[in-house]
């Protein structure tokens, strides 16, 4: 992965039809860092990426064009097949159909913010450096996200001390009055930001803690264009943050029980 642009290359314009595309690469860096530090089985293919985490974690399945070859539909569709945990899979082009999976599908759009002014957030937010902070931000997302595969909760499963030493891979806390409330993990990756596990603690919402987590991290990436997929809550936030529809991205779990 790369680290952000400096003021003397600056990025180039993101067209809307280019979101697609650059949150496909972007989120692919997020997981193959993430796989990396976890110590998981990471495979790379031209048109999707995997990253295999056992019972826990599950496999996790990253569409990178818009037009997988039979090969590597077959490979993809093995993988899931002899995963020992459960499968997910993005795909921001919804152009791969994984129905035979026996796999659900969902929609969340794919979301596009250029290169602009950031304000100020209403909470104190900081960069993790700590173990005892990034703990804080796991158990948040393990919370807020339901990530019931990840309980009961073993300390640096979720995000381990090496995933913040990834190029390009930052986490965040917003704090309220002196308590963690909010996280998120920002990636840059070849002069395109995007974010992730953006959530809050079940004690501390409706008080802008999304809000504040989003912005204090925001502020150290208004120069890049940015990407996220956005979920049918946090869609009117990241609006108001200046994040703009792109395409929608087609998303694949376990049935539902």
């Amino acid at each position: 992965m790369t680290t952000r642009s400096t003021s003397a290359d600056r990025p180039t314009p993101v067209p809307l039809t280019e979101a697609p595309l650059r949150q496909a690469r972007n989120s692919a860096a997020l997981w193959i860092a993430t796989g990396r530090s976890r110590g998981h089985e990471v495979i790379r293919r031209r048109g999707f990426v995997a990253v295999d985490g056992g019972e826990r974690a599950g496999l996790r399945i990253l569409i990178q064009e818009s037009d997988l070859d039979p090969g590597e539909l077959a490979e993809l569709s093995e993988l899931a097949g002899r995963a020992a945990g459960p499968v997910n899979a993005e795909d921001p082009f919804s152009s791969t159909d994984l129905g035979h999976l026996g796999m659900r599908s969902w929609q969340m759009p794919v979301m596009l913010r250029l290169p602009g002014p950031v304000g100020e957030p209403a909470l104190d937010v900081f960069r993790v450096r700590r173990p005892e902070d990034l703990q804080a931000a796991e158990q948040i997302v393990i919370e807020g996200f339901e990530l019931d595969g990840f309980t009961p909760y073993r300390p640096g499963e979720l995000f381990p001390a090496a995933l913040i030493e990834q190029p390009g891979v930052e986490v965040y806390v917003a704090s309220h009055d002196g308590v963690p409330a909010g996280a998120c993990v920002s990636v840059v990756d070849d002069g395109i930001g995007s974010h992730y596990w953006v959530g809050t603690s079940s004690a501390f919402r409706s008080r802008g803690v999304g809000r504040a987590v989003m912005l204090g991290s925001l502020a150290h990436l208004a120069d890049l264009p940015l990407t996220l997929t956005a979920s049918k809550l946090g869609r009117p936030l990241y609006e108001s943050l200046g994040y703009t529809v792109a395409a929608p991205s087609t998303w694949w779990g376990p049935p539902l029980p």
